[in-house]
């Protein structure tokens, strides 16, 4: 399913500004990641730094949060997994490529969708100036939002 994203602080200003507040401190340390440890590094040792500040930090997550996916009300067996579960409410998924496209996107859009959780956080820890897109997925109206 592909997805035509609305800005949030168009549609809903108000709930825009509480997601961004309310992620603040996950962006944060992924922005703390990614100037100590700088560009162009492997993405899974931005995980693991990623990891280790969370710990620091409090932040409550879960790294490689596996879910499944139901269909016709059976459990597809393949394992999906997300990079990180924060909060009990935000999904991040950590990318290092040269410029995020609609692959990583759609990837995370999928989650989203398949485990109506709400928020996510796509961050690319590889270029100079890395990449954050935080998204809102109201799965009453199936609409994904950026904010």
């Amino acid at each position: 399913m592909a997805y035509t994203i609305k800005k949030l602080a168009t549609a809903d200003p108000e709930l825009a500004e509480k997601l961004r507040s309310f992620v603040y401190d996950i962006v944060g340390c992924c922005q703390q990641v990614h100037k100590e440890l700088g560009p162009y590094l492997n993405e899974y040792m931005y995980q693991e730094a990623l990891e280790i500040l969370f710990q620091e930090v409090q932040m409550p997550f879960v790294r490689e949060y596996y879910f499944s996916v139901m269909f016709h009300g059976q459990c597809i067996n393949h394992k999906h997994y997300v990079d990180f579960f924060c909060l009990d409410k935000v999904f991040v998924e950590c990318k290092a490529v040269d410029s995020l496209g609609g692959e990583q996107r759609q990837q995370l859009w999928n989650y989203m969708r398949l485990t109506k959780c709400r928020i996510g956080i796509l961050y690319n820890f590889a270029p100079t100036l890395a990449q954050c897109e935080r998204y809102y997925f109201n799965p009453d109206t199936d609409t994904m939002y950026m904010f």
